[in-house]
Order: C-alpha cells, then structure tokens, then sequence
C-alpha cells in the first residue's frame, strides 16, 4: 500500500464512521479496488488503526460529554452522568462479546468479501428507509434501549452493515429523540475501539515494522481530520431526518459492489 492509498481509505474511513454507510464496508471496497494484497491480519490492523483515528475525532468533538461519563460513572450517585454511563457500558457488552469470542472469524470478514458487503449494505438501506419515516420524539436512551442498540451495534461488525446507521436506526425506531440517537451512537463506539487497541497491545496483534509506521500514520492522520468534519455534519443529517439519502447511497454501492464481485 503506498501513502496515497493510505491517505485516500484513511479519508474514506473518516466521511464514512459518521456518515451511516459503513465505513469497514468501503474500507474493504477500497482495498479491492486500489488493489491492496494484504493478508487478513495486516489488513484488519490498518482497519483498526482508521476506527482508532475516528475514536479520537469522536472524543474532541464530544470532549465535556465524554468528561461528564467519566466523572459519572466513579461518582456513584445515581444521578444522570451515572445512569448515562452505565448505559453506555450496557450497550458495549454484545459487542465486546463478539469480539472477544470470535476475533479470528472477524479477521477473515475483512479479507476482501466483497459479495458480503453488497449484500449487508443494502440491508443498511433498508434500515436507514424505514428509520427515515419514523416519528421524531424527545425521549432519552433507557436502560432497555441501550440493549437493543448494543446488538445492533455487535450485528454491525459485519462489513457493509453501517455502525452509526445501525445504532442511530434502532434508535430512532424505538422511538429516541435524533440527535440524542446520534450522540449516544457515536459516544457508545468510543470505548469498544480503545478496548480493542488494548487487548491488540497485550496480544502482540498490533506489532508492525518500520515500513509500516509511515503507511498507518498518514492513514491515521488523514481519517483522523475527515472525522472530525464529518462527526458533526452527521449529527446535523440525523436532526434533520435525511437518512433515506443514504439509503439510496448504499443500495447504489451495494448493487455495484455485487456486480464487481460477479465479474
């Protein structure tokens, strides 16, 4: 992979954490096409360096929310920082669980399956349509809610099924406010990802060479900007419930990406 291929999925992975069209769906789109010949693992280890750089827009553009959970959660009073962040905490659980139980079987997902992320990015279309019409409320996230989010988020492992399209979705389909949908999708990512760079660090799976440091670098830097702008037009998209725009987006990548696949 050479810098400005790094440069180009690092900007492809920043617009699409936020935007709800899967951003692990285009990043294996990306590869394909720009011909990458990594093996799963060092593709999975550039994937998890973009997701990082994303977590950090996520974190400057949520910096006194994200102070708020963490003074919360270790003041143990059961006021609305502390119920926030152990909703937080609920929805990572079936996430976390995949992750942990089935990391080899993910890393094989992001092997260049294409026909998988047409399919999956339509069934993101799909979603994003039928949340488009739903009613907006101004309820908050219950302890209920941050269940069902939490396994739509783990089913959005799967690459070509967006994240924040998935977890907004559900969100706004079980009758939450949107922009509380939006923050809550984008605040629920960040410690999942800091996790999992974690447990990659002890394992050892984050180990690169020199050549490599460069490449996930620039990537790095290059999402890390994209998501910073991005992380804010969305929340502005999602109060303004143009989701379907996406759907067509996504059924018109998902068909291509099944046609490329056949051919």
């Amino acid at each position: 992979m050479s810098y400005f291929e790094a440069i180009i999925l690092g900007i492809v992975q920043g617009l699409t954490e936020f935007l709800p069209v899967s951003s692990s769906g285009h990043l294996e789109l990306g590869k394909a096409i720009l011909g990458d010949a990594s093996i799963p693992q060092e593709s999975m280890l550039f994937t998890v360096v973009l997701h990082f750089a994303t977590a950090l827009s996520t974190m400057v553009i949520y910096r006194k929310e994200i102070l708020k959970i963490i003074v919360g959660l270790f003041q143990f009073n059961n006021n609305e920082a502390f119920q926030f962040s152990v909703k937080i905490i609920i929805s990572m659980i079936p996430a976390a669980m995949i992750g942990v139980l089935f990391s080899k079987e993910l890393e094989q997902l992001f092997d260049k399956q294409i026909l998988l992320v047409g399919l999956m990015l339509w069934l993101t279309g799909l979603l994003l349509l039928v949340a488009d019409r739903a009613k907006n409320t101004g309820k908050d996230v219950t302890l209920a809610h941050s269940i069902f989010i939490g396994i739509s988020q783990a089913i959005a492992i799967l690459p070509g099924i967006s994240r924040s399209g998935a977890t907004i979705s559900t969100s706004v389909l079980l009758g939450v406010d949107r922009t509380k949908a939006a923050s809550f999708s984008f605040l629920m990512v960040v410690p999942l990802i800091l996790g999992k760079i974690a447990k990659d660090l002890n394992d050892g799976a984050l180990d690169m060479n020199n050549d490599q440091v460069g490449i996930l670098g620039v990537g790095f830097i290059a999402a890390f900007i994209t998501g910073v702008f991005a992380c804010q037009w969305m929340i502005k998209l999602v109060k303004n419930a143009q989701l379907k725009y996406f759907s067509y987006y996504c059924f018109t990548v998902g068909s291509l990406a099944i046609i490329y696949n056949i051919l």
